[in-house]
């Protein structure tokens, strides 16, 4: 089971969502260590990337391996445009526009899932947008704005009129932020009204919510997000079942532990050590979640330079006092 964006071909039908905060490269790569399934990077405001490009493509620069989706968010086409031509340059295999994000601050500039109140708005962008690059060019949205005007099924028919060659709903409205249930049910309908491949998102934590999002939605593959968040092998586990090969088992305690000692490296790298131990912090917290070890999360987003600990619990040999001092 695989999907075609464009004259792109997914081997898995299982992608990374992006996330501002979380996906960085070194995420990313974590992800990618467990299958070579398509990640998206952080979003990236397209007036930030014309404006310090240095900065901006620090952020969505790819870690060295191809199946890398850049997010761009903006609300005026030509910016977009350029700022779309600038990450192509870069190695993008797919651009993306977030029409989805309901974060304040990003409303609130009248992007994310704020364009799904403009739709004439939306259509520019995304003509904008593939007119200026070669690459594949995607879109992921809401289900609308709020349940008077989920008008996801209309905007993604628009979307495929103008050259998108796929879509991702989070079966949420904006008003709902992540509150209550994500309403799969309501993505068959965007399924319906379009012929290009749909990726269904929200609440998928489970590989039984893999299996159900896909039957109750009808999409063609699942997009994950926070069910990643201190477990990056659960994006591979997804896309091998959909893709009827043998899903691993979570990995042993120590495996897990070596993950998560192998980002926090990998972070150090990218970042420089006082930056980068703060960016992990909130990954290392999430790995003793995952792990059903919240007497050691304090201790490990605490410390000065938890490394020793990581490597002690990667071997097995970490005495729980000895990290709780």
């Amino acid at each position: 089971m695989s999907i075609n964006v464009g004259p792109l071909k997914l081997q898995y039908p299982v992608v990374l969502a992006p996330m501002a905060g979380v996906t960085d490269a070194p995420f990313r790569a974590a992800v990618r260590r467990f299958a070579p399934v398509l990640v998206y990077s952080e979003m990236v405001a397209s007036a930030e990337l014309l404006r310090d490009r240095r900065t901006a493509i620090f952020r969505l620069k790819a870690e060295g391996a191809s199946g890398l989706a850049v997010q761009l968010a903006g609300r005026d086409p030509n910016v977009i445009a350029e700022a779309a031509r600038i990450a192509e340059g870069e190695g993008a295999e797919i651009i993306d526009i977030n029409m989805g994000c309901p974060a304040k601050k990003v409303v609130g500039g009248l992007c994310g899932s704020a364009l799904m109140r403009e739709p004439d708005l939306a259509v520019a962008l995304v003509r904008s947008v593939v007119r200026a690059v070669r690459v594949p060019v995607t879109v992921k949205m809401r289900t609308g704005w709020d349940d008077d005007s989920r008008n996801a099924p209309a905007l993604a028919r628009l979307f495929e009129s103008e050259g998108v060659r796929m879509v991702a709903v989070h079966g949420r409205t904006r008003c709902q932020f992540y509150e209550g249930e994500a309403d799969w049910s309501f993505i068959a309908d965007v399924k319906a009204a379009v012929s290009i491949p749909v990726l269904a998102n929200g609440d998928v934590t489970t590989t039984d919510d893999v299996l159900e999002i896909m039957r109750v939605s009808g999409a063609d593959g699942v997009m994950v997000g926070r069910g990643a968040f201190g477990r990056p092998w659960f994006v591979a586990q997804a896309a091998k079942m959909l893709a009827g090969e043998v899903v691993p088992s979570d990995p042993l305690p120590n495996e897990q532990w070596l993950a998560a000692l192998e980002q926090y490296r990998a972070t150090l790298a990218h970042y420089g050590e006082a930056l980068g131990r703060r960016v992990v912090r909130k990954h290392l917290g999430w790995y003793a979640e995952r792990a059903g070890r919240l007497d050691l999360r304090s201790a490990l987003v605490r410390a000065p330079d938890p490394e020793p600990h990581l490597i002690s619990l990667a071997e097995g040999t970490e005495p729980v006092t000895a990290l709780a001092a």
